[in-house]
């Protein structure tokens, strides 16, 4: 996909990025725990802080956003959300293997977890090669070795 591209999220980005996860994952979110605004804004501001992001685009549109941290025995893939009108493209599954190929450059798994009442990210990552991990009542812990 060559009209795909990442840049480092800069703090002009970070409104982009809560409403590309409100949009492409509220629904999950509202299913889980209920969608509340102040606190999914304090979350998101602790990550934007913390994380690693980027915002992908596709022909020069800001599409999506990425969030990744490497850790010494791992890189972890902490969120990738594509907004809806751009998801069904190829748009997450090429910026996923490009997560997953530097992770296997550097020698490391990709880890991440998906809430369970997302079956369709479950199936995605399935597709890209991870396989289930563990569990929490909320979540599933996935993996993709180097």
């Amino acid at each position: 996909m060559d009209n795909l591209k990442l840049r480092k999220a800069t703090p002009a980005d970070s409104e982009f990025a809560y409403r590309t996860k409100k949009a492409a994952f509220g629904q999950y979110v509202e299913q889980v725990w209920g969608w509340d605004e102040e606190e999914q804004r304090r979350l998101h501001s602790r990550r934007f802080s913390s994380q690693d992001f980027s915002v992908i685009q596709l022909s020069g549109a800001d599409v999506g956003i990425m969030a990744i941290v490497q850790e010494t025995d791992c890189v972890k893939l902490n969120q990738i959300f594509i907004l809806p009108e751009y998801q069904g493209r190829g748009i997450g599954m090429a910026c996923t293997k490009r997560v997953i190929e530097d992770a296997a450059a550097a020698g490391l798994s990709v880890r991440l977890q998906v809430l369970k009442v997302n079956n369709r990210a479950i199936a995605f990552f399935q597709k890209s090669g991870f396989k289930k991990v563990g569990e929490s009542d909320t979540h599933i812990r996935m993996e993709r070795p180097s």
